[in-house]
């Protein structure tokens, strides 16, 4: 059986570095993260595309949510700073 592989790279700030490590626990062993100074890499792995399209689009959705809160807490530390 054909195995499809797909990769996410991520470059930003440090943001990117704490959302992927949040992520990192719930992956499941087709799903390979990892994180260096400016970016991290997503690696899916997956024997349909179907699954490989949804193990995608639950990342990203969980990625954004993690972001964010991760910028709804800057905010609110900035507020409380000022």
């Amino acid at each position: 059986m054909m195995k499809i592989k797909g990769k996410l790279i991520f470059r930003s700030d440090s943001a990117v570095d704490i959302i992927a490590r949040s992520l990192a626990p719930d992956n499941v062993a087709e799903i390979e993260t990892s994180v260096d100074e400016n970016s991290a890499t997503v690696v899916f792995r997956a024997d349909k595309i179907g699954t490989m399209l949804s193990s995608i689009d639950d990342y990203l959705m969980n990625a954004k949510i993690a972001g964010d809160i991760l910028n709804s807490k800057k905010v609110q530390i900035n507020e409380e700073n000022s």
